[in-house]
């Protein structure tokens, strides 16, 4: 769990609330931070309350978002930190198009994993 910084937080549209995200998976909220804590959901504190909050576009209907945690895992082991993840995966990139976050949720995974990948060397 991450504080990231206002410019970061702008790039990001919607977010969820860990119960709700518990809510839409039909599982227990300690599920959910399980989830964090195994880093397949990225969530930051947020807000006047500090509350871990998780961006909504990492859930699609009633799961998490196809290839995310995937491309979390190769973000992670390439050295990025949670808040360098937020930015890139919500960044636009005119080649894809949309964001990779968007090219995931339309299950253009391999395009993203595989500029993920681009990434490390």
């Amino acid at each position: 769990m991450t504080e990231i910084d206002v410019k970061t937080d702008a790039l990001v549209p919607a977010w969820l609330y860990l119960p709700d995200i518990a809510e839409m998976l039909d599982v227990e909220v300690t599920r959910v931070r399980q989830l964090v804590k195994e880093g397949q959901l990225i969530a930051v504190r947020r807000g006047e309350n500090r509350a871990l909050q998780v961006p909504a576009a990492f859930l699609q209907e009633d799961k998490v978002v196809k290839g995310l945690v995937g491309t979390l895992t190769l973000l992670r082991d390439d050295g990025f930190t949670d808040e360098e993840m937020l930015e890139w995966l919500f960044t636009p990139d005119p080649t894809l198009p949309g964001t990779p976050v968007q090219a995931l949720g339309e299950n253009r995974g391999t395009e993203v994993k595989r500029r993920a990948q681009a990434l490390a060397v």
